[in-house]
């Protein structure tokens, strides 16, 4: 089971009515594709904090809509931090003619997948994740998130 600790730091988030349990089905159903157990600390930021996380971690001077921060096994039941920025969400919610709502819940089970391990880098890796994703999102009713099937 997964459970969350939701951080909303950001008030827009609040727009989504049910944004716990939205949160909750989004990481269960990845967990259901994926299983672990454990907990997410996970922070609804905005641009400026996604922003300034993806220059201090990565080394990219940009924005971005998630980002992932495994924990050390040792830190268990902690899996990771997932941060995600509400104005380059709602952004590309908008840009691909989709409901913020199921965009947050695709980038927390991308979010997810990238705490257990799993990378997109290569072509292989790619597949198998958004395959999981894709499964992960029909089980909530929502169309793969890249237009393939």
């Amino acid at each position: 089971m997964i459970t969350t600790d939701l951080i909303i730091a950001e008030t827009g988030w609040d727009a989504l009515p049910d944004l716990a349990a939205l949160c909750d089905r989004a990481f269960a159903a990845a967990a259901a594709v994926e299983p672990a157990d454990g907990t997410v600390s996970l922070l609804l930021a905005d641009d400026t904090v996604l922003h300034q996380l993806n220059r201090d971690f990565r080394g990219k001077d940009k924005p971005t809509d998630v980002l992932s921060f495994p924990a050390h096994e040792m830190d268990r039941p902690l899996l990771g931090d997932i941060a995600v920025a509400l104005g380059v969400s709602a952004r590309d919610a908008d840009a691909q003619g989709i409901g913020l709502a199921d965009h947050l819940t695709h980038l927390l089970v991308h979010g997810y997948l990238h705490l257990l391990g799993h990378d997109h880098e290569g072509e292989a890796e790619a597949a198998l994740m958004e395959g999981l994703e894709i499964k992960a999102l029909a089980s909530l009713g929502i169309p793969n998130p890249y237009g393939t099937d």
